[in-house]
């Protein structure tokens, strides 16, 4: 069955600070006159990163080449049409660029140090917010010091916006490492329209408490006209920290301020480039590849997936550990079954990464050992990173994709795997605290706490019958399809600009 159709798409604790006052001046001097790459523009996505890859010739020189990604897909003709920038961190330490054109789009980089990427990036945005927004499944940490770097670099980046940004242009602010942006670049240029979204989740105030610097935060972010999140829950967290914190009065989404400002918080769930990810599985080529990739790992009769980055949150090992007690209960035939996991290395630097690794790896050759068969392991485990190409033909290959997370903002691997559907087939287990579980209502939903029932889930998964299956697969492909990564993005920059405009 072919594709449904698709849619059309109060002030900072550094304000007191001599160094921020002289930073605030010199930005906003800088936001009077045209930056040094050319005209200021009237789209801006300010982001941790660059859309663009540096690429090493065969000459020994380098380029540039855009980044895979659906964030980056979605956005790129609104920035080619309206003449946009793009600012952000290139990856790498104390490199310092000039702004520069790249396909039509201003590539405007921010330069970070090696102890910035320590404390603001590595310390602050991925082990202090990111376990505390993920409910707490690792122990966050709180150091001053990095709280320190994240405020300088979140300041550094809204300079550069304020400088780059023509009068009433339109920013947009991404996620989690830049939450105090929208204050500072308000305060620079209260004429913008500034809109910030995160990607991850927003946790309850019984969580976010915690925080040493939750006012800060709080305040950051209110410096929006109009803050996104994944989910309604997540919204309305917010708004309820608002009220309970901030003491400001909301109303069905509506955030009133003391001086007379209005912040709209609403949920906008994200999603992928549908028909690119329908139409490369389609591919002969894909097809080709995807039954090379069963016959590699012995023609099984069920091959379940894994695709995840390698995290704490995914719930990687459990997963791992249930397809195991499958196999060993005689539930499932090691010789007919096998699993796939491919673990996108992450943050290798980080120890309680370093220690995740060692743990999976563990699991999986003591599993291997005790279950699998001479030359024929029952878990397949790789720890790199696949093309768009490669992972499209494991989409296609599997007969059911375990998308297990403790927590998750979204999870768009559940959305890929459904998007390269040929066919009403293919089956889906999806965590319930996946953002993608309020769409995706028609997966075999799990608890990833409780191994019992993923065991019954994923054998259920796996011999449900055909016409189950082409259920729930038909109404999953006409909701991803529905909602694709252009309906996100228009959907959010239309608000915005009729939200700001109307106060």
């Amino acid at each position: 069955m072919g594709p449904a159709p698709r849619s059309k798409s109060t002030k900072p604790t550094e304000a007191t600070d001599a160094s921020s006052r002289n930073g605030k001046k010199s930005a906003t001097a800088a936001a009077t006159r045209k930056h040094s790459a050319g005209h200021p523009a009237s789209f801006v996505v300010v982001a941790n990163r660059l859309p663009v890859d540096r690429v090493t010739n065969p000459d020994g020189s380098s380029d540039w080449r855009s980044s895979p990604g659906g964030l980056v897909t979605a956005l790129e003709p609104v920035l080619k049409s309206q003449g946009g920038a793009w600012i952000g961190w290139t990856g790498a330490a104390d490199e310092d660029l000039d702004p520069f054109d790249h396909d039509g789009i201003e590539i405007v980089p921010v330069a970070l140090s090696g102890q910035e990427i320590r404390e603001y990036y590595e310390g602050f945005s991925n082990a202090t917010l990111w376990p505390l927004y993920h409910d707490v499944v690792a122990h966050p940490e709180f150091h001053r010091e990095w709280w320190d770097a994240y405020r300088k670099v979140n300041r550094r980046f809204a300079e550069r916006a304020a400088e780059v940004a023509e009068n009433g242009a339109i920013v947009w602010v991404q996620d989690y490492q830049l939450q105090l942006v929208p204050e500072i670049l308000r305060e620079l240029r209260p004429d913008l329209r500034i809109g910030f979204f995160l990607h991850i989740p927003f946790p309850p105030t019984e969580l976010f408490q915690q925080l040493p610097w939750r006012r800060e935060i709080i305040e950051g972010l209110l410096g929006a006209d109009l803050v996104g999140f994944q989910t309604t829950g997540g919204a309305q967290n917010f708004s309820r920290l608002v009220r309970q914190r901030a003491h400001h009065p909301t109303q069905r989404g509506n955030i009133e301020l003391p001086d007379g400002r209005r912040v709209l918080t609403r949920a906008y769930p994200i999603s992928i480039q549908t028909r690119e990810f329908y139409e490369l599985a389609k591919d002969p080529k894909t097809k080709a590849r995807a039954e090379e990739i069963r016959h590699d790992v012995g023609d099984p009769k069920h091959l379940f997936l894994g695709v995840d980055r390698l995290d704490y949150t995914k719930g990687i090992y459990q997963r791992l550990r249930a397809f195991g007690e499958l196999i060993s209960d005689g539930a499932l035939d090691p010789a007919e079954a096998v699993f796939v996991q491919v673990a996108n290395p992450s943050r290798e630097r980080v120890e309680e990464y370093k220690k995740l690794r060692d743990d999976i790896e563990r699991l999986v050759g003591r599993l291997n050992g005790e279950i699998g068969g001479l030359g024929r392991p029952v878990i397949n485990y790789m720890h790199t990173s696949y093309g768009r190409e490669d992972m499209a033909a494991l989409y296609r290959a599997a007969d059911v994709m375990v998308v297990t997370p403790l927590r998750d903002g979204m999870n768009l691997v559940a959305k890929e795997y459904i998007a390269c559907r040929q066919d009403d087939d293919g089956a889906l287990i999806l965590s319930e605290f996946a953002g993608a579980a309020r769409e995706l209502r028609q997966a075999y939903m799990i608890n990833p706490y409780d191994i019992n029932q993923m065991k019954e889930r994923m054998l259920e998964a796996a011999t449900d019958s055909p016409r189950n299956k082409a259920r729930r697969m038909r109404i999953l492909r006409r909701q991803v399809f529905d909602h694709d990564i252009d309906r996100w993005a228009g959907n959010f920059l239309d608000d915005l600009n009729h939200f700001a405009r109307s106060k």
